[in-house]
């Protein structure tokens, strides 16, 4: 399997991107911190981001979403544990234990998305552009602490930003 992750800051089209593959015929895997905040909120925790087993609850969907995907020829993941790893740090936690270790079910190549030049606030997505920005930066740092070629996607319409990465996968053996 060969598996591309999406990353870059909250609100930079990552999600849009997603669904774009998808509807090109492509196997996607969605983001999990959105999804360990919606039910978080859903079960009466209005901040579930506070949690101090946060990462961990993100990290164990991310987990049972990437084992599920196996069997898959390309596969796009929203985010990965190296964001989750980056979110520890920018949010100044400790990373769950087996963290590392799962980054390794990923291709060394992720698209960095990067930032439209503003962020819309969500239920789950509660951040300033200015942070936004800082997110930005640490998961760039990390990601390439860790070896991964970076692929910049800029800033420009959808149609535009699907295409770079359908040509650059598309070229990949």
């Amino acid at each position: 399997m060969r598996a591309y992750i999406l990353t870059g800051t909250p609100g930079s089209g990552k999600t849009a991107i997603l669904r774009q593959l998808e509807v090109n015929g492509h196997s996607v895997v969605e983001e999990a911190a959105t999804d360990v905040i919606a039910l978080g909120q859903a079960l009466g925790d209005p901040r579930p981001w506070e949690r101090p087993d946060f990462a961990e609850r993100i990290l164990r969907l991310q987990r049972q979403r990437a084992s599920d995907a196996y069997g898959e020829s390309v596969v796009f993941f929203d985010r990965s544990p190296v964001c989750t790893l980056a979110l520890c740090r920018y949010s100044d936690r400790e990373p769950p234990d087996g963290l590392l270790h799962e980054i390794d079910r990923y291709e060394r190549t992720a698209f960095l998305v990067r930032n439209r030049g503003f962020v819309e606030p969500t239920a789950a997505r509660r951040i300033t552009l200015a942070q936004s920005l800082v997110f930005e930066r640490i998961h760039e740092e990390t990601y390439r602490e860790l070896g991964f070629e970076l692929i910049e996607v800029p800033p420009a319409p959808l149609p535009e930003r699907v295409a770079l990465i359908e040509a650059f996968t598309r070229d990949r053996p």
